[in-house]
């Protein structure tokens, strides 16, 4: 490493130099406000560590690490009964349980670190990859042994950076893409949306929009949050738990303590139909760029009242109306998101197994730890 470059590790948000969030401009999920979140309400099976980059005692650069034990999980997601998923989550359980993670595993896109442009990104990096390995040291010291380390969702522009030695024996993965939604310039309202669409996709909109007909939407304020709290964790935790594969399930004050901290900055909208709340999503504001975060349904009333497909015509009718520029809607769900407009982004990470004979067969093993998904790409507009 060169010796200009150096890092301390923080395990507490009041710890972290005053001018960290200087470094977060290009993403609030870098900011202190969201490193408190986390630091309140971050899954039971997780760990957070923040770190400094610096270049002769200046930050130069800041990033987040989770730690994940995968033994605390009760299920890794129950929608896939197949040997595969069997073998997966013996793995997982046997081999891959303690997982260091260089970026933040309940988002996609590149929330993993921040640089000051001026500096050697490749000198940066290979400082963080220093830092990685004495984390794994510190946890090693509280009885808990690494097993994998990831640095993850980059885009192929930023492989460059990672081109060292010292992720020389480290496998290049891609998971599924990152669904991001373009908004037109010319937009000024939900109406030149649907204008730009073809008939058939302005059909599958005035079908889904006569669905949901019954359904009343509201913007929740934080009393409104915490008097559903119970609910809207039943919501959450059915739709998580119906996923093809989980690291990890969200407190149940997760979403309070997001508008306590974020205030306008979260949006929460609840779906309701006599006054019973039947599902919700959750938006955040990341400067011109539109971030959705969690949702929850209830499945049988999602399937009769394409609810799912509301959120999503909801979400990009907000944001047109906002003047946002894109939309984040992440993995999952490729095929429908596709349907609305979403495009998809490819994502790379890197993984190592702290096992030399298992490291080398990652490229095999790596087949099995991430869910197939088989999908179409949809094309909506004319």
């Amino acid at each position: 490493m060169n010796p200009s470059y150096s890092y301390k590790i923080y395990s507490l948000i009041d710890e972290l130099p005053v001018n960290w969030d200087d470094l977060a401009a290009s993403t609030i999920f870098l900011s202190k406000k969201y490193l408190q979140v986390l630091e309140k309400s971050s899954p039971e099976n997780m760990i957070c560590h923040f770190i400094g980059i610096f270049k002769n005692d200046l930050l130069v650069g800041i990033a987040v690490s989770q730690f994940l034990d995968l033994n605390k999980l009760e299920s890794f997601g129950e929608r896939d009964k197949c040997i595969k998923t069997a073998l997966r989550n013996f793995a997982f359980k046997n081999f891959c349980s303690n997982v260091l993670l260089i970026g933040n595993n309940m988002l996609t896109g590149q929330n993993a670190f921040a640089f000051l442009d001026k500096i050697d990104k490749k000198q940066a990096i290979k400082t963080l990859k220093t830092a990685s390995s004495a984390l794994k040291k510190l946890f090693e010291t509280k009885g808990k042994k690494i097993h994998i380390t990831s640095f993850k969702d980059f885009n192929q522009a930023e492989l460059k950076n990672f081109d060292i030695s010292e992720f020389k024996k480290n496998y290049q993965f891609s998971t599924q893409p990152n669904m991001v939604f373009t908004i037109d310039k010319a937009w000024e309202s939900e109406q030149d949306y649907i204008n730009s669409l073809s008939k058939k996709y302005r059909d599958q909109y005035k079908r889904a929009r006569k669905k949901a007909d019954a359904i009343e939407k509201r913007k929740m304020n934080l009393q409104d949050i915490i008097a559903y709290e119970e609910t809207i964790y039943d919501l959450y935790i059915h739709v998580a738990k119906n996923a093809p594969f989980n690291t990890f399930f969200l407190p149940k004050n997760h979403f309070r303590t997001f508008k306590e901290i974020f205030k306008e900055k979260f949006l929460f909208y609840g779906y309701f139909i006599d006054e019973k709340l039947i599902g919700f999503n959750t938006l955040i504001k990341n400067g011109d760029v539109m971030d959705t975060y969690f949702l929850g349904y209830d499945e049988s009333i999602q399937r009769e009242k394409m609810l799912y497909l509301n959120m999503l015509y909801d979400m990009i009718a907000y944001s047109i109306n906002k003047g946002f520029k894109e939309i984040i809607f992440a993995r999952t769900a490729l095929e429908i998101k596709s349907s609305v407009g979403a495009k998809p982004v490819k994502m790379y990470g890197f993984i190592s197994h702290s096992n030399p004979i298992i490291n080398s067969h990652m490229s095999k093993i790596f087949r099995y730890l991430e869910p197939d998904t088989i999908w179409q790409e949809r094309n909506p507009f004319k």
